[in-house]
């Protein structure tokens, strides 16, 4: 994917350079801040990347203050990057915009997986409008409607809603979810699926109700008459 450009803000000098050598690899043009205040300043400055990796704790500005501020402006993909892994903290990622949630320790290769994904699906969206009782939503477009309001969604949320759609009436498995949304390997982490189903119900309003619940296998995409 020549010409993408990725911003990368962590504060440890050597893990930015170790994730900033595997996406040269690839490709990829990368720039560096060292804290959230630089984070803030190339992005603005530069205007032009194609993703953002951030990691939360930082001085100056952490991730979640940089991920807000870029969210007030931006839908530009933000992948967050954390040394815990309590379920309030992805929660909060997730509810600030954050499209995927990496912990740490991580395999440089899976994370380069994550971003060749989340930009190819991105680019990939196909030219089509499906339209439900009170839901359309406009894939060309990027943007869904619920009762005529434009509903503000992740790249991430709107990636998982246009699958569901896509296999409307046909029971999903977790694992079938992971593999095709995010595209990597299911690893029994369900409640990465899960957390970003309850994410898009509620924002969905009552037409989240289009989401059922499968007992013991996922969820499936249904309209009832």
């Amino acid at each position: 994917m020549s010409g993408v450009k990725i911003l990368i803000a962590d504060d440890e000098a050597r893990m930015r350079k170790l994730v900033s050598d595997f996406l040269k690899r690839e490709g990829y043009s990368v720039m560096e801040a060292e804290d959230g205040k630089r984070a803030l300043e190339l992005f603005y400055s530069e205007q032009n990347f194609d993703l953002v990796i951030l990691d939360i704790m930082m001085p100056e500005l952490d991730g979640w203050s940089v991920c807000r501020r870029i969210r007030e402006n931006s839908r530009i993909p933000i992948i967050m990057l954390t040394a815990r892994s309590e379920e309030a903290d992805e929660l909060l990622g997730f509810n600030l915009g954050a499209d995927e949630y990496i912990t740490k320790p991580f395999s440089p290769m899976i994370l380069v997986a994550r971003v060749k994904a989340l930009l190819r699906r991105l680019s990939n969206g196909k030219r089509d409008v499906k339209l439900y009782d009170g839901l359309k939503i406009d894939e060309t477009g990027h943007v869904v409607y619920v009762d005529e309001k434009i509903v503000d969604l992740s790249p991430k949320e709107f990636e998982l809603l246009v699958y569901f759609t896509d296999n409307e009436g046909i029971a999903l498995s977790r694992e079938q979810i992971l593999n095709s949304v995010w595209d990597y390997d299911y690893f029994g982490d369900a409640r990465t699926v899960d957390t970003h189903v309850k994410k898009l119900r509620l924002k969905l309003g009552d037409k989240g109700d289009y989401i059922q619940t499968v007992r013991g296998l996922g969820y499936k995409f249904e309209v009832k008459k």
